[in-house]
C-alpha cells in the first residue's frame, strides 16, 4: 500500500477557513448571544466592566488569526504565486482584503480602544447625573466607531471567506469537467 503525500497547500487552506470561522463566528456569537444575555443578567457597570473584556479576548484572538493568516498566505505566496490557474495560488484580493482587517484592528487595538476604555471608567466613576451623563455620551459616541469597526472588519472576513470558498468551489466545478 503506497502512502499518499500530504498535500500542505490543503492544510494551510483549512487553517484559513478555520481562523475565518472563529472570527466571524465569533463576532456573530458575542452580539447575538453574549451581549444580550451580559446585559439582561447584570447591572450597566458590571456588564460593561465584562464586555470590555471579552472584547479585549476578541481583538487578542484577531490578532493571532491576522498573524495565521498572513503566514500561510505568505507561504503559499512563496509555493504558488498569484498565478489565477493555480488552486493554492494568492490573489492581490486576498491581500487587500488582509491588509484592510489589520489595519482595522490595530486601529480598533492601539488608538479606538484605549480612548473607549478612559471614556467607560470616566462615566462608571462619574458621581453627579450630568456628570455621568455627559460621559456617557462621550463614551457611546466613540463607542459607535468601535462598532463600526467590528462590523466593517466582520465584513472584510466574510468577503475573505467567500473569496476562499468560491475558488475551492470554482477549481472544483474544473476539475469536474476535466
Amino acid at each position: 500500500m503506497r502512502m499518499k503525500r500530504i498535500n500542505w497547500g490543503v492544510v494551510g487552506f483549512l487553517f484559513e477557513l478555520c481562523a475565518l470561522i472563529l472570527w466571524v463566528g465569533g463576532l456573530v456569537v458575542i452580539i447575538g448571544l453574549v451581549i444580550p444575555a451580559v446585559f439582561n443578567s447584570f447591572g450597566m457597570e458590571p456588564a460593561g466592566h465584562f464586555l470590555r473584556r471579552v472584547f479585549d479576548g476578541f481583538v487578542l484572538m484577531n490578532v493571532w488569526i491576522l498573524l495565521l493568516l498572513s503566514v500561510v498566505a505568505g507561504i503559499r505566496f512563496l509555493a504558488f504565486g498569484k498565478n489565477p490557474s493555480e488552486m493554492f495560488a494568492v490573489p492581490s484580493v486576498e491581500w487587500w482584503l488582509l491588509a484592510g482587517m489589520a489595519l482595522i484592528t490595530f486601529s480598533i487595538l492601539v488608538v479606538l480602544g484605549p480612548q473607549a476604555m478612559a471614556l467607560q471608567e470616566e462615566a462608571f466613576a462619574a458621581i453627579s447625573k450630568e456628570d455621568k451623563d455627559i460621559a456617557y455620551a462621550k463614551f457611546f459616541r466613540l463607542h459607535m466607531i468601535v462598532r463600526g469597526c467590528h462590523l466593517v472588519n466582520f465584513g472584510l472576513a466574510a468577503s475573505l471567506f467567500i473569496v476562499k470558498v468560491r475558488k475551492i468551489l470554482f477549481f472544483h466545478s474544473m476539475a469536474a469537467r476535466s
